[in-house]
């Protein structure tokens, strides 16, 4: 399957050591060979970088790690194709414009017999299960919402929501609409937090090894979501499946997952369901 990448942070962050390492999972130390994608997300603009090749040596993908890009969210994916072909209209992420944002989705997973009902407000363009989640998605958030909300009010929708995606097959996104990142696990997701003091940290993937007290200022924030730890050593904390968390400012402000579901890798396990707003 795919894998992704997210950060968010209090700040506009360059996201070049984390995809450097990541990029390597395109081709090199992973078989995602069939497409890659990054969106920078900063304000009410976006980038978005789309491209067929393997992320491991695609010209873009090496312009993109040796040239910061600051953005106070970034999304990357490397896919490996279940459904669709290794085409343009294929790649992650995807993007949509609604109330004014810029809605950017990656999916990691294969949902099987997943044919919504759409009513024309979104649509997709290429032939992924991908594409399609995200567009029942923007759909039902078009019905509920209005105006655009913010995460404390689109958080638990999305917790509604995401459980009818579930039942299809194996769902880990991650949606941004600039503002918050939100990220869900059927399976494997992890997420590390940056912050005063920091450490040195090296790269699982490539040889590569940075200090990151010199890359940052004391007040910086970040969050780092992917599928597997990026860097050796540092605390990545292993979502529970059938977890939802949603980060703003670099931090997780908001978390549900369904009870009684065992995780052997979780950090710490969470008591209910409901919802979590972490101090």
């Amino acid at each position: 399957m795919c894998e992704l990448l997210a950060l968010n942070s209090n700040v506009p962050t360059a996201a070049t050591f984390s995809f450097c390492g990541f990029s390597a999972r395109g081709g090199h130390t992973g078989d995602h060979a069939d497409g890659w994608g990054m969106a920078f997300h900063d304000g009410d603009g976006c980038r978005v970088f789309i491209d067929t090749g393997r992320a491991c040596d695609a010209p873009l993908a090496e312009f993109l790690r040796v040239h910061p890009l600051r953005a106070r969210t970034v999304l990357a994916h490397v896919r490996k194709a279940t459904q669709g072909a290794v085409d343009l209209a294929n790649c992650h992420p995807f993007q949509r414009e609604w109330l004014g944002r810029h809605w950017l989705f990656c999916h990691n997973g294969d949902l099987q017999d997943f044919h919504p009902t759409l009513d024309g407000s979104f649509l997709p363009v290429g032939r992924t299960d991908s594409e399609r989640a995200f567009c029942w998605l923007m759909q039902q958030l078009r019905r509920r919402f209005s105006t655009a909300p913010d995460w404390t009010l689109l958080a638990p929708v999305l917790a509604e929501l995401v459980p009818v995606i579930v039942r299809h097959g194996t769902f880990n996104m991650l949606l941004t609409d600039g503002r918050a990142v939100y990220a869900h696990a059927s399976t494997r997701l992890v997420w590390l937090e940056r912050q005063h003091p920091f450490a040195r940290a090296r790269l699982v993937d490539r040889e590569v090894e940075i200090d990151l007290a010199v890359a940052n200022a004391p007040d910086d924030c970040m969050t780092v979501i992917a599928t597997r730890p990026l860097t050796h050593d540092e605390a990545w904390r292993h979502f529970v499946p059938g977890e939802l968390r949603a980060f703003a400012d670099g931090r997780c402000v908001w978390h549900r997952h369904a009870p009684g579901v065992a995780n052997p890798h979780a950090v710490s396990s969470v008591p209910s369901q409901r919802d979590t707003v972490p101090s």
